[in-house]
């Protein structure tokens, strides 16, 4: 521990003998598997904090949150809608699977409704295997297609869905104002 912050310092060394803090374990070698569950209950708070520390117009087109507040879990999303990843016991990152509408025409299909990563596991396949555990999900639930959005800045996410093999169905252009910019709505998936 370093100057009592609760963050293990880890990276190269900068002149002076002083190391950058990366916030980031030191892996060497191979990187660690990320854990796969179903969220719990016991997992909301974790999931509440998470899901403020990592909001950014890159990806969200909701209002930045402030206090007090809104609980995690819903009643239209709860625990049974969420998958977490854990690295090293530590809760890194969840995907919310859910139906893209409650109409009986389209039951066949999942959506991905969200997905975030802590920026400290961000490059260690966390997101990915988070995507496979949600396609695998929506195959045991007989699904035939699995959905997603996308904002169209967001080009990390799209190169990861691609590469999981979503495609883009579709674009909806300039269909949000963030940040002064108007950026498309990406609509992309997969056959399953």
């Amino acid at each position: 521990m370093s100057g009592g912050t609760g963050l293990r310092v880890h990276g190269p060394i900068l002149p002076g003998g002083v190391r950058r803090r990366t916030g980031r374990p030191p892996y060497r070698g191979r990187m660690p598997v990320p854990y796969i569950r179903l969220a719990g209950p016991g997992d909301e708070d974790a999931l509440g904090r998470l899901d403020r520390a990592t909001w950014s117009t890159l990806h969200s087109v909701q209002p930045r949150p402030v206090p007090p507040y809104e609980p995690f879990f819903t009643e239209r999303f709860g625990p049974r809608d969420h998958f977490v990843a854990e690295l090293g016991g530590r809760l890194v990152g969840y995907l919310r699977l859910g139906f893209p509408t409650p109409l009986a025409a389209n039951a066949h299909v999942r959506q991905i409704l969200g997905l975030a990563v802590a920026e400290e596991a961000r490059g260690a396949g966390v997101g990915r295997a988070l995507l496979r555990a949600a396609r695998d999900e929506a195959r045991r639930q007989g699904a035939r297609r699995l959905s997603l959005r996308v904002l169209g800045h967001n080009t990390p996410a799209r190169r990861l869905y691609e590469s999981e093999g979503f495609v883009v169905d579709g674009v909806l252009p300039g269909e949000f104002l963030l940040d002064g910019e108007y950026v498309d709505d990406v609509l992309m998936g997969q056959r399953l």
